[in-house]
């Protein structure tokens, strides 16, 4: 089913939101009875999502393409738009990341995306992202966050995570974010497909300063690679650079700290943050 045309303008929300509405009114329903067709979503949400009011949930989406027999088709829209909202030297991995069982990221100056609370990565993307309408930051916002709902599967991908020291030292302007972000990091490491170290600052130089790293393994046994600085990346699939990575990697790992003093000198650090947000 063709989903596509006469939407150039629009945001990647509204092209969804104009979507469904079409989809709703062939089918000469009203928003109360769709919402009652595809239970457990009001028709107020409904209704935000068709006025690109609201993102749409993944799981609203996939609702919607089930119980208008449009075969994924709503869900590949869904998925264009927001690829949209993802920066064009990354996209490929991104999809990616639905296909791995396990990732591996490294960061040398910030919590890594996949561990990001809402508010922390509201403030990332204010300061790192050309000036913008407060709509288009809440749908980057948005994209960010719903990636995370691959932890939610029944087989969620093995997560891996180091960060440089950096990224704890260096605060939200709200400390109250970074006390936010840290519990939150602290409860993801302790989940049982999530390993989470630190590199100390006592460990000196190292070789992914000023970048990070991501290595998908994905089903098939194949790797792919991702390497950041601040606004350049590099998707990585030839197999002697992607030995090279993995070896990077494998020497920070050697250098970080175990997971649980990383979870002490995390939870040291969510302290220090409490005592001033509490000043």
């Amino acid at each position: 089913m063709e989903l596509a045309g006469g939407e150039e303008g629009l945001t990647p929300q509204a092209r969804v939101g104009r979507k469904v509405r079409q989809l709703r009114e062939q089918r000469g329903l009203s928003l109360r009875r769709l919402s009652k067709e595809v239970s457990g979503y009001s028709y107020s949400y409904i209704h935000r999502v068709e006025q690109g009011q609201q993102k749409p949930s993944t799981a609203l989406v996939r609702a919607l393409d089930d119980y208008f027999g449009t075969c994924g088709a709503l869900a590949e829209l869904y998925g264009l738009s927001q690829d949209m909202l993802v920066a064009q030297y990354s996209r490929e991995t991104v999809r990616k990341e639905q296909e791995a069982i396990r990732i591996q990221v490294f960061t040398s100056s910030h919590i890594p995306g996949l561990m990001q609370t809402e508010e922390y990565a509201r403030e990332l993307f204010r300061t790192g992202l050309p000036p913008s309408s407060g709509a288009d930051l809440e749908e980057w916002v948005a994209s960010r966050i719903d990636r995370q709902y691959i932890f939610d599967r029944v087989d969620p991908p093995y997560y891996w995570a180091i960060m440089d020291e950096a990224a704890l030292s260096r605060p939200a302007k709200d400390k109250r974010v970074m006390c936010a972000q840290l519990a939150h990091v602290l409860r993801f490491a302790a989940k049982p497909f999530a390993t989470v170290q630190v590199l100390p600052f006592e460990e000196g130089l190292h070789p992914m300063l000023g970048g990070s790293l991501t290595l998908l393994t994905l089903r098939d046994g194949a790797t792919v690679s991702l390497v950041e600085s601040f606004d350049t990346g590099d998707a990585v699939g030839s197999p002697r650079r992607i030995v090279d990575l993995s070896q990077r990697f494998d020497l920070a790992r050697s250098k970080a700290l175990s997971p649980s003093d990383s979870a002490d000198l995390i939870r040291a650090y969510l302290k220090g943050y409490e005592g001033e947000s509490d000043s």
